[in-house]
Formats: structure tokens, C-alpha cells, sequence
């Protein structure tokens, strides 16, 4: 297993090297001089000639690979070019010495602000031992109590919110029908850049993604900052439309065309003419309906069901789905034809599992928006350090959907200002039946990961043992087979469950 230290080059690092005595090794040499790695991965943002000669000095102290990463930062002290560049680096480290390796983060080299965000990465994104030193104690392993990291990180990084807001291009971009969109990820920052570029046209919009990742919010965008903004914004539940009333739905009806058609009825393509008709989960429509469906399309005609004369439309057609439409296509379950004429302009709403930084901008906007909506003279809250890092190590199953639902929950449960860990964790839905296969049968290669397979067990149960021994940590270890709590304290630890 490879040993990596990862740590910004500080100006204590300089010093060391150019011989001031006052400032001993300086943490990095110090470091290795104790430890031993097989990789150094040194950030720098110093000019290339002052770290030259560190570098040099460095190598004759350790066997170690020394990589050197040139960063810009705006500031030693900016929270979001620094975090980027830690991103990046861990990131790096895993696709050159493999998941299994281990890390180490330094604190002591860099900044203040530097040793925030190796904090940050460490507790919430990538499992490292974190490190400190200084020639009084020599190399220490820092520990860091989770809830301590969690009220530390937030009130450094909201120093900064302006710039993180300027550098994502913003949480609520100003392009109008875009205001909504609370979002600071680089997944979403590409999604709404290409949903931009799809707005000015008059192409068929095809939006697909997981239930909950906001597919209707982004489609009403498009609309809003459409050349048909105008006109009608027309949402149809493909999946909830009667069967036998697919037609009269769409088409509209004639008085007396069957049963109970005591007026005219106007369809909703006809209600959409000049705007927008969004068709949501496109993919249940039945296969007489997706040719009907597809014909009126091509035509732009439609003949309400009873009528005599075909009715003119003009529609913009912006779809979305759940499902794989293309291997629905394959197996016969989706018209051909129909796909193709869907699916123009494709867009790709992600999870909310792969939105890096926008589970804590969603949060704040749902709890401020439940604390404006509070009945008058209602208690004002705000969630606890340790609740709102349960939130943000949550994978999400539901999505965007799943996590207000989750703080609305915790919301109404809470009774004093502080919603705790305890009002999250029984907020959140555990997902008791899930099938076997979920966990077995899952497709090899592809991004698949059984370190991370199996991190999600333990994690799944050693939560449960938890809950269900009342964070009682002897009974808890018993629950689960540990002859002693010691052990599972160690488990709790490594997998980062709170106790």
C-alpha cells in the first residue's frame, strides 16, 4: 500500500531550506525525517525560483517521489482557489497511486486556511490521516473532532462566499428562468450552460436523469428564458394519464364525443400552442399513444377526438425521463421514431450525489425557506455542526427531492432552535428492503468499486446498530458481532459514522 503525504509548500518550508536555523527543518522535512512516505504530491504557489532550492534540499532528505504542483491562488488565504487545488490533488493522487493508498494531509505547512480545507477534504470527502508538527513536539497525528471540524470549516469558508460566488458564476445565475437553479458544482455549472445554449432554440428538448434531480425546474427554465417565454408553460405526468383518456387528453374533445363529454374540451397540445408543452416521464406513455403522439408532431395537427377537421399547433416539445430511452428503443418498449424526434437536444440532470458543494448550498435555501414560512411568532432554527454534516456525508437515493422532504421532517420534529443529529437521523428514510442484488449483483468495470461497495455496508450497518442500540456503543457492538466497544469505536472512526 502506497504512503502519500500530501501538503502545501509553506514559507517556514523556504526558510529551513535556505539554512535559518530559527525555524528548524521546517514542517515538511520535519515530517519526513519521522515518517516515512513513498510519495510526496507538495502543492505550491510560491514563484518557481524561490521553491526551486527547497526542492532540491528536500530531495536529499528522503527517498520519497516528490511531485510539484504550481497552484494560482488569488490569496494564501482563499478559501475557494485553495479548496479547488486540493480537489484536484487528492484527486490526482488516487488515479496515480490507486484508492487504497494511504493519505496523509499536512497542517502545519501553508496557511491557516490551508489547514481549514485539508480539515474539510479529510471529514466530509477523502479518508486521510491528518498530521501537524513543530520542533517542540515533534510529528503529531491531529485529531480533530468531527462537530469541531464542522463549526470550524463553514465560518471560514462563508469569508469567502462572495468570491466562491463569483469564481461558480454564481448560486442564482441572472440569465432569466435560471434564478431557481441553487447551485455552485461544476457538474450543474456544464448542465446550465448547455441548458442556456438550448433555450434560444426552437429544438426538442430531451432532459434525463434519477427521480428527484429537478428535470421539471430545469425544463421550466428553458421555457422562461425561451423565445416563447410568452406564451404557455403546459406540464403533462405522462404517468398518470388514464389510458383511455390519452387521446381526449392530448387532443382535446368534441361535446358528445363519447360518454360524459358534456362541452368542448381543449387538449394540451392545443393549450401550449405559441409556448411549451413539457411531457414528463415520457417514457410510460403507452405505444398507441407515442404514435399519435408523434404523428400530431410531425404534422403539427391534431383532430380532437369527435371532431371532423384537423386543428393546427405550434408547440415546443421539452421531454423527460428516468428510464434509458435508447435501451427502452432496443426492447421495444419506445417508439423509434418518436426518440429521435425527442431527442434533439440532449441534457443529463446529475444526481445530487455527484454535485460537489451543492448539498449545503440546497440546504441553507430549504431552512430558510422553512423558517420564512414558520407561523408568525414561530421558533427560528438552525441545524446543528454535527446534523449538518450527517446531511452532507448522505448519499441522496431521492435526490434534490430527498433532501427537502428530509429537512422539512427534521424541521416539524425539532422542538427547540438546534435541529440535532438525532432529529436528521430519524428524519432520514432507511432503506430497509433493498433487494440483494442492489449490493451483489451490481455490473463490474464501468466506474465500479468494491472498496467502496463495501464501505457503503459497513456504513449502512454499523448506522444501524447504532440507532437501534440507541448510541449505546457496548450494545451497539454487541448488535453487530464486536466483542468489545474499543473495536467499534475504531470502525465508527475509520468509516466516519457519528457515535
Amino acid at each position: 500500500m502506497a504512503r502519500v503525504l500530501l501538503a502545501w509548500i509553506g514559507k517556514t518550508d523556504l526558510r529551513a531550506a535556505s539554512g535559518d536555523a530559527a525555524v528548524g527543518a521546517g514542517p515538511i522535512a520535519h515530517a519526513v525525517a519521522e515518517r516515512e512516505f513513498d510519495h510526496l504530491v507538495l502543492l505550491n504557489n510560491h514563484p518557481g525560483e524561490e521553491v526551486a532550492p527547497f526542492t532540491r534540499w528536500l530531495r536529499k532528505k528522503t527517498k520519497a517521489s516528490i511531485v510539484l504542483r504550481q497552484e494560482t491562488l488569488s490569496t494564501p488565504t482563499h478559501h475557494a482557489d485553495i479548496y479547488r487545488a486540493v480537489m484536484e490533488a487528492v484527486a490526482w493522487s488516487i488515479e496515480q497511486y490507486g484508492k487504497r493508498a494511504k493519505r496523509t494531509f499536512h497542517l502545519s505547512a501553508g496557511t491557516p486556511a490551508m489547514a481549514a480545507i485539508w480539515i474539510l477534504v479529510a471529514k466530509t470527502r477523502f479518508e486521510a490521516e491528518l498530521i501537524e508538527s513543530s520542533p517542540q513536539t515533534g510529528v503529531q497525528t491531529a485529531d480533530v473532532p468531527f462537530e469541531l471540524a464542522a463549526e470550524l470549516i463553514p465560518a471560514a469558508v462563508r469569508r469567502t462566499e462572495e468570491d466562491l460566488a463569483r469564481l461558480s458564476g454564481g448560486f442564482r445565475p441572472d440569465e432569466p428562468g435560471f434564478s431557481d437553479i441553487v447551485h455552485r458544482s461544476e457538474a450543474m455549472k456544464r448542465l446550465l450552460h448547455r441548458a442556456r445554449q438550448a433555450a434560444g432554440t426552437t429544438a426538442p428538448v430531451l432532459i434525463q436523469g434519477e427521480s428527484g434531480t429537478g428535470k421539471e425546474l430545469l425544463a421550466r427554465a428553458i421555457h422562461q428564458a425561451s423565445p416563447r417565454a410568452a406564451g404557455p408553460f403546459v406540464a403533462v405526468n405522462c404517468g398518470a394519464l388514464p389510458r383511455e383518456l390519452v387521446d381526449s387528453e392530448f387532443f382535446g374533445h368534441t361535446r358528445g364525443a363519447f360518454p360524459g363529454a358534456a362541452a368542448d374540451h381543449q387538449g394540451h397540445l392545443g393549450r401550449a400552442t405559441g409556448g411549451t408543452l413539457f411531457l414528463d416521464e415520457v417514457g410510460e406513455l403507452p405505444p398507441d399513444a407515442q404514435v399519435k403522439l408523434l404523428r400530431a408532431l410531425q404534422e403539427k395537427k391534431i383532430r380532437p377526438v369527435g371532431g371532423r377537421q384537423e386543428v393546427p399547433v405550434d408547440v415546443r416539445i421539452i421531454a423527460a425521463t428516468n428510464r434509458d430511452l435508447m435501451r427502452e428503443v432496443g426492447q421495444g418498449r419506445f417508439h423509434e421514431d418518436l426518440f429521435y424526434r425527442l431527442a434533439i437536444l440532449v441534457l443529463h440532470t446529475p444526481p445530487l450525489r455527484e454535485r460537489e458543494g451543492d448539498v449545503g448550498l440546497l440546504t441553507d435555501q430549504f431552512l430558510a425557506r422553512l423558517n420564512n414560512e414558520a407561523r408568525p411568532g414561530g421558533i427560528q432554527k438552525k441545524l446543528s455542526p454535527a446534523a449538518r454534516n450527517h446531511l452532507l456525508r448522505h448519499p441522496w437515493p431521492g435526490n434534490v427531492r430527498e433532501l427537502e422532504g428530509t429537512l422539512w421532517r427534521a424541521f416539524v420534529w425539532a422542538h427547540g432552535p438546534v435541529i440535532d443529529v438525532v432529529e436528521v437521523r430519524e428524519a432520514l428514510f432507511v432503506r430497509e428492503d433493498t433487494p440483494r442484488d442492489a449490493v451483489l449483483g451490481q455490473p463490474l468495470g464501468d466506474g465500479f468499486s468494491l472498496e467502496e461497495t463495501i464501505a457503503h455496508v459497513v456504513r449502512h450497518y454499523l448506522e444501524r446498530a447504532m440507532k437501534e442500540a440507541n448510541h449505546n456503543k457496548t450494545r451497539a457492538a454487541a448488535l453487530i458481532g464486536f466483542r468489545s466497544y474499543q473495536r467499534l469505536k475504531q470502525w465508527l472512526d475509520k468509516y466516519g459514522v457519528e457515535a
